[in-house]
């Protein structure tokens, strides 16, 4: 995958006033360079030079590395010293753990959420559903891929557990990176009606049904993941123009 020359395409900004807005200027670069990626306008492998990030935010390369470095922490950027920062490409074996975490804790999640859900709650995640179908429907890719991310952080939110919404937002983000890396074919209107059914099933309360269709989603999109892609042709590559 030829990924130094693809677009960095971040989010402009205002320009960051020194020292006092140090924080927020990092906190931006990092929404920025994390939004990309879960829109999928960032792909794996691609170098994030420092000096250029400076420039479109207006900051200086130190806070520009202190995003970097954040970023690195939460898998979604590697650092080497003699090749820079790129956004990371996740290992076949990481996609597995990632997806495996993922199949325990939401699995467990809505389980918990059957047994405590208010009706305003379901009448909340409808509406999410609702924004869903329009955004898959319309073909507005970065809303759709944002909707359908954040119906897992919703989940999440419903029950009050912060950390496990933190959690899971992390983890979504490498799933998004995941499905870049290896060209995952499920697609939205699949994931959004697979959505329907998780609510259908936490509204009647039943924790069985909810808990087997949120693993069968989850073990769908990874079934997806073309994690052993097509070798290279070179016969159709290298044709001999004779």
């Amino acid at each position: 995958m030829a990924t130094s020359k693809s677009r960095l395409k971040l989010i402009d900004t205002q320009a960051a006033e020194p020292a006092t807005l140090k924080a927020s200027a990092t906190d931006r670069i990092v929404a920025s360079i994390t939004g990309a990626i879960v829109e999928r306008r960032l792909v794996p492998g691609t170098k994030l030079a420092e000096q250029k990030i400076a420039d479109i935010f207006k900051v200086s390369r130190t806070i520009v590395r202190q995003a970097l470095i954040q970023l690195g922490g939460d898998r979604l950027v590697t650092l080497e010293k003699a090749h820079g920062a790129h956004v990371a490409m996740p290992s076949i074996e990481e996609a597995r753990q990632v997806f495996e975490m993922r199949n325990m804790l939401e699995s467990a999640m809505v389980r918990q959420l059957c047994a405590r859900i208010t009706d305003a709650q379901v009448a909340q995640l409808k509406a999410h559903l609702l924004e869903e179908r329009q955004a898959v429907k319309r073909g507005d890719v970065a809303t759709r891929t944002h909707l359908l991310a954040d119906f897992h952080v919703v989940l999440a939110q419903l029950l009050g557990n912060d950390v496990l919404a933190n959690s899971l937002r992390d983890l979504l983000n490498r799933s998004q990176l995941i499905s870049l890396m290896y060209q995952s074919s499920h697609s939205a209107d699949e994931s959004q009606r697979e959505h329907e059914l998780v609510v259908d099933a936490i509204e009647r309360r039943d924790a069985t049904a909810a808990a087997r269709l949120m693993a069968s989603h989850i073990t769908s999109v990874e079934r997806n993941l073309r994690t052993d892609p097509e070798a290279a042709d070179l016969s159709q590559i290298l044709r001999n123009p004779g």
